[in-house]
């Protein structure tokens, strides 16, 4: 278990560098913390570190968004804040995303649990009481 702690938005980018380093090559993330807590603005920041010039959205609209990073690497960012039911993950094949070689960072994961792989990595967002967030990786 890791805890990185992030003060500022100024510090977001080196704390989003510090978790690449520390998950090394594990591909999926599932990211639990309560709306608004940073998940997504983590996730834009993982994607600046990792060089993606694409404009990094939340995908609540269409569950997942994809970028790509200047050595063709592939990150998946999902919300599944709006399915009703973890079917609809298989509607869209979400065993070509969870189990190719891309990173997958998975906003409300408690929606489809059940299907992610063993080896996903859990990481749990808070707000301190000062406003800073604590993120911790199991």
């Amino acid at each position: 278990m890791s805890v990185l702690k992030i003060n500022s938005l100024k510090e977001i980018n080196a704390a989003a560098k510090e978790f690449l380093s520390i998950v090394g090559k594990k591909r999926v993330f599932a990211l639990y913390g309560a709306m608004g807590v940073g998940k997504t603005t983590f996730v834009k920041a993982i994607c600046d570190e990792m060089g993606v010039e694409d404009t990094i959205n939340s995908p609540t609209f269409s569950i997942v968004n994809e970028y790509h990073t200047p050595k063709d690497d592939i990150i998946y960012h999902f919300d599944f804040y709006r399915i009703e039911d973890v079917k609809e993950a298989y509607d869209f094949g979400y065993e070509d995303y969870f189990y190719g070689n891309a990173m997958c960072f998975i906003e409300w994961p408690e929606k489809i649990e059940s299907i992610l792989p063993n080896d996903t990595v859990e990481v749990f967002f808070k707000e301190e009481m000062d406003g800073s967030r604590s993120i911790t990786i199991h």
